[in-house]
């Protein structure tokens, strides 16, 4: 009962300043920015460069600092840093927090690969073995921490922890996956436990919200299934099944018009209308497509229509889709963005950044009769990080550095 005064502000999404991107796919949480690029004629001019660790978390920016989340060394341990957004100077790095053992058997890397959340000075990590953090972003200094593997006794996955947290009100979400411990909330200041709900085991996919005001709710695809969770207690409203053969479910859910859009790589992908008869939310398949099959890459809506990055487990050879989001209709293809990856975000006209596995940042305009590249540059080396806009320029880590680019 002591809760109830919090449900107002649980309905109520955060207020960011205009360029900030603090959190995973930026203010919205769905690959989108309010800030406008325009094509470019010349290489686009990297600003500057830092070397950083080990790991495949993304950038975010908050109040002017670009942090990022990083192994240390070869050391079992993970930290965050901090960086002037304009200049690139070292601000400050945590203390290095002590993590469970992980080796990547394919070698893909053993660092951290959850994008922080950052919302009222303070910045909440999601490490590779579960270690969930909070830290002041004017300090860096740990606020508080928790093992979640061990305190819910759930087991890692196959490639280590890779949901990012999100904050929403007081409470910040994470997936685990233990028993009665799926999704928890945490009170965001101290730590505690808030609520907890379902049985199922986590995904690597990401939590995001949907809908507004009373009717707004937490959306995850688990292990085994989409649902919608009431963001107040964790009450399970609906759901939607949707399993992945070889637990690799990433694709973070995606809203587009009145459709939900869920994926993984040996599922395909399905849209699903949620509509509500006699009081009770019920999830109906609107259209299913075993070809739009996203390994980890979330797509992001324009208009109409869905842009999407598909992939394989065995030919690499990762597929950038236009496709119809109402039917599913395919209006076009362009083959070999990736091996597995590559990132989307749109921008605030409308085109869309795409950044390619092995480092060129492609401006395309949303055309859904063909693919129309306006503009493309080398920007860094190989990654699988989301790149982070603000403040015309984009952050992108790859395996050795943070690099910030000018945008026109």
């Amino acid at each position: 009962m002591k809760r109830l005064p919090l449900v107002g502000v649980l309905l109520i999404a955060p207020v960011l300043l205009a360029a900030d991107w603090p959190q995973w796919l930026g203010p919205d949480r769905n690959g989108t920015s309010h800030e406008v690029v325009k094509a470019w004629k010349e290489p686009l001019k990297v600003l500057w460069k830092k070397p950083v660790g080990e790991g495949h978390s993304s950038p975010v920016v908050a109040n002017g600092r670009v942090l990022l989340h990083t192994r240390v060394g070869n050391k079992d341990e993970e930290s965050l840093s901090a960086f002037d957004a304009k200049s690139g100077e070292l601000l400050w790095k945590s203390a290095e927090q002590k993590r469970g053992k992980f080796a990547d058997p394919f070698k893909f890397g053993s660092g951290p690969r959850a994008t922080p959340a950052v919302f009222d000075g303070k910045a909440y990590t999601f490490g590779i073995t579960g270690l969930l953090t909070c830290i002041d972003t004017e300090t860096g200094k740990l606020v508080w921490e928790i093992d979640t593997l061990k305190k819910y006794k759930a087991n890692n996955l196959f490639f280590g922890v890779s949901s990012s947290p999100m904050v929403r009100g007081d409470l910040v979400l994470v997936t685990i996956g233990g028993k009665g411990s799926c999704v928890v909330a945490f009170d965001r200041e101290t730590g505690e436990e808030v609520w907890k709900s379902l049985d199922d085991n986590a995904s690597y996919s990401s939590p995001i919200t949907r809908g507004k005001g009373k009717d707004r709710e937490i959306v995850c695809l688990t292990g085994k299934r989409l649902v919608g969770l009431s963001p107040i207690d964790g009450k399970l409203l609906w759901d939607f099944p949707l399993v992945d053969k070889l637990s690799e479910s990433s694709t973070t859910p995606v809203v587009a018009g009145d459709i939900l859009f869920g994926s993984s790589v040996t599922y395909g992908g399905v849209a699903i209308k949620l509509e509500k008869e006699s009081g009770k939310t019920e999830a109906k398949e609107v259209w299913k497509d075993a070809k739009y099959n996203c390994y980890f890459s979330t797509p992001v809506a324009a208009g109409k229509d869905l842009y999407m990055v598909t992939g394989s487990l065995l030919q690499k050879k990762a597929t950038l889709r236009c496709v119809q989001a109402a039917t599913g209709k395919q209006h076009w293809t362009r083959e070999n963005v990736g091996a597995y990856h590559a990132s989307l975000l749109r921008a605030g006209d409308g085109n869309l950044l795409m950044l390619e596995e092995d480092g060129d940042l492609v401006l395309i305009e949303p055309d859904s009769e063909q693919y129309r590249e306006l503009a493309r540059s080398k920007i860094c080396g190989n990654t699988w990080a989301h790149p982070a806009l603000s403040d015309g320029r984009l952050y992108v880590r790859d395996k050795n550095e943070l690099i910030c680019v000018q945008l026109p």
